[in-house]
């Protein structure tokens, strides 16, 4: 073996490392290995000493902190004499330094770019145009080399408050012609929308929904249901400002009394928004027929039948709306969330996988679920449902279906799990008496794909069970980790077990959905107050029963009760006449209590049993009669919302492959939608320019840019208008 060679440096040389070091001497700086000198260059060569201690690291022989400690360097300067040296190698230590090229603006380039400036072009157009940087481009304006006359003439938000308020017919009322005209009967067709050059728009943002809204459906199919009388606005503008209203989070109609109604306007391209008393008056008119579920059912059928896949699985649950006014004492129902019984309503939703929603049915008295599935849901589902399966299919095949329904457990019936088998209707749902656990032996992990997209491993397992009416359902078990069993049922007999477990383990989408509408888009608010009368054939709770029935609950508690201390009533202490006395007088009375509550329960329940559990509202004692609230205009409202909830669905589907933290997408979108916004008109162009404010944050920019490409490359038209929409960020 050969023998290393100790390491001897020269006397006044300085050490590196065991191995290495290096001397200065007459201006030249000499670095040994071992007892060798292997470079030496020039004391103010710095590219050398870059180039020669980066080889050193590339090649084992030091550590970047042995060069900071032993020459005295910075850190970030070895990092990058490290990276040069990986990336171009010693050529790159020694190639000419790239210097600044000639002055791109020149004066003529400057002459030439004012010019198109004067002209109204967009400084970064401008820019662009010329092949100039746009942060150069933008500093020459800083710096007043250019002038940006485009922008000197957007009028500012002081300047508009003033003008709005000094306007002769009321706060932003500056269209006077127009708006005499329209109080004379005058006007013939409403105000076509007239933008003009405007900074610092509030809310301007949210004209980047325009697009997914119109997509969605907002305008389709209006014209065809509702109708307007003369006046001065337009029904489609009426429609943009109630759903701008939903995305920007306004709760209630009553809410705008206090936003500047000339700022609103602006985003419509008049001159303000109606006032709330106007407001109510327009959403009254068009909601007086049936031009709302006509409407709402149009765009159902349009959503299922353009998406296909999303409706072949259908989510229904109910949603109870608390009513805690006066005018009308509404029938109780039991609210989950707050674990109360309290006057309502119940609103039943359909939605698909995803949460996005189709359609919505109001019951100011409910009949229950299953009974509103079969006389309400099933009837209109018929008529809207694309075609999954022929009927050939379904006649050759009996255990084929049409479509599911995925419900939770007060859906859990088995003749109505029959009924909808004898139509061809799938159900899926958690079983209300799963019996004991299966042997954890028969679970077996499987990999799967949640609706959102996550990947997640379930232990699974299944069998066949039959009902209590002889119908063979399939039962599906899903093992937790604490060995809790989640059994479901199903008649859908086709499908693979794991597109079942998915399917109903996706139910909190549709949670998701009603928790995200009641604090973001106001589910719960009532559209007006007024009231209506219920059909007399409408049955109810007899009230009389429901007296009994808490009072026979209440009896029941306390007779159990009772029996738990009469059986904890022992005698430990020794049988003397002093102890037992006292004890068998505490026997006693409370076996004489619980005989009291025994003859009272059997004569409650013998009144329950002679009294109607349901009668007819016409048949209800006076003091017990109610009305129920208006459903046309809270429909009406209601399907503005869904527009808009899927319009934001669609966009955040845009925008969630771009951001780090896709959870963030909606907070994001609500964010755009409340920012201020820059609208420039070009009417000799067609275009329509919404400029967005940075927001706080830049990483976001990245995300909205592509927003703002995606949005560009449909080529929307501001509604009755020629304007092109151009989507930008940044108000340069």
């Amino acid at each position: 073996m050969a023998q290393r060679q100790l390491p001897m440096f020269p006397e006044g040389s300085t050490e590196v490392t065991h191995d290495l070091a290096f001397e200065k001497r007459d201006g030249s700086v000499t670095y040994f290995y071992g007892s060798l000198p292997v470079f030496t260059h020039n004391e103010n060569d710095a590219a050398s000493f870059k180039m020669i201690t980066a080889q050193f690291y590339i090649n084992g022989y030091v550590k970047q902190m042995d060069i900071v400690r032993a020459f005295g360097v910075t850190p970030i300067s070895v990092k990058r004499a490290v990276k040069l040296y990986q990336e171009e190698g010693v050529q790159g230590f020694y190639a000419e330094k790239k210097t600044r090229g000639t002055a791109v603006l020149t004066d003529d380039v400057l002459l030439k770019a004012q010019q198109y400036l004067n002209e109204g072009q967009e400084p970064c157009d401008v820019a662009d145009q010329l092949g100039i940087k746009r942060d150069t481009f933008s500093k020459a304006i800083r710096t007043g080399r250019l002038h940006n006359i485009k922008k000197r003439i957007l009028s500012t938000k002081s300047e508009r408050s003033g003008q709005d308020n000094a306007a002769p017919m009321g706060m932003g009322t500056r269209n006077v012609d127009a708006r005499l005209a329209a109080s004379i009967g005058q006007l013939e067709e409403p105000v076509v929308p007239d933008f003009q050059a405007l900074q610092d728009v509030p809310k301007g943002g949210v004209l980047f929904a325009l697009p997914a809204l119109l997509v969605t459906g907002l305008l389709k199919y209006s014209e065809n249901f509702f109708k307007l009388s003369k006046g001065y606005y337009g029904l489609d503008s009426l429609l943009i400002i109630l759903a701008f209203i939903a995305l920007v989070r306004v709760k209630s109609i009553e809410s705008l009394r206090y936003s500047a109604p000339g700022e609103w306007g602006k985003l419509i391209g008049l001159d303000r928004i109606p006032e709330v008393r106007t407001l109510r008056s327009k959403i009254k008119q068009l909601t007086q027929d049936e031009g709302p579920q006509q409407w709402s059912e149009a765009l159902c059928k349009e959503w299922m039948q353009s998406a296909p896949e999303q409706a072949s699985i259908l989510y229904i649950d109910g949603h109870v709306r608390v009513y805690n006014g006066q005018q009308t004492k509404l029938p109780r129902h039991h609210v989950a969330r707050q674990k109360l019984c309290l006057r309502a309503t119940t609103d039943y939703w359909v939605n698909a996988m995803d949460g996005q929603p189709f359609m919505v049915i109001n019951k100011a008295v409910d009949p229950g679920m299953i009974k509103v599935i079969e006389n309400d849901i099933l009837p209109q589902l018929e008529k809207r449902l694309p075609t999954f399966v022929n009927a050939e299919e379904l006649k050759s095949d009996p255990l084929l279906h049409r479509f599911t329904l995925v419900c939770d457990r007060e859906s859990y019936s088995p003749p109505f799990f029959k009924r909808m088998k004898a139509q061809r209707v799938a159900c899926l749902t958690y079983h209300k008496y799963p019996g004991e656990n299966w042997p954890e032996e028969e679970f077996l992990p499987y990999a799967v794909t949640l609706s959102s997209g996550e990947q997640t491993q379930l232990n699974l397992a299944e069998r066949g069970h039959c009902l209590s009416n002889g119908l063979w359902v399939r039962e599906i078990r899903k093992l937790s980790q604490k060995g809790h069993q989640t059994s479901i049922i199903g008649t859908d007999y086709r499908s693979e077990m794991i597109p079942l477990a998915v399917a109903m383990f996706a139910r909190w989408s549709q949670e998701n959905f009603f928790k995200y509408c009641r604090e973001h888009f106001g589910l719960d608010k009532l559209v007006d107050y007024c009231i209506e009368p219920v059909s007399e054939s409408v049955k109810v709770v007899n009230p009389e029963y429901r007296r009994l029935d808490s009072q026979i609950r209440s009896s029941q508690g306390k007779l159990n009760r009772l029996l738990a201390r009469f059986a904890t009533l022992t005698l430990d202490a020794p049988i003397e006449p002093d102890k037992v006395e006292p004890f068998l007088q505490k026997k006693t009375i409370c076996q004489e209590e619980i005989e009291a509550f025994q003859v009272q329960i059997k004569t409650l329940k013998e009144k329950r049993k002679q009294t109607p559990h349901y009668l007819k509202v016409k048949d209800l004692p006076e003091e017990e009669q109610f009305q129920q609230l208006s459903t046309k205009s809270k429909h009406f409202i209601d399907t503005i919302k869904m527009i808009a909830y899927r319009a934001e669905t669609a966009m955040a589907n845009l925008l969630r492959e771009t951001l780090s933290r896709p959870d963030e997408v909606r907070s994001l979108l609500r964010a755009i939608y409340s920012s201020e916004a820059d609208l420039i008109p070009d009417h000799e162009q067609g275009t329509l320019t919404v400029k967005l404010h940075h927001l706080a944050n830049r990483s976001y920019d990245v995300a909205i840019q592509k927003l703002c490409d995606e949005l560009n490359s449909t080529e929307t038209k501001f509604p009755r208008t020629n304007l092109r929409m151009i989507f930008k960020l940044g108000s340069k």
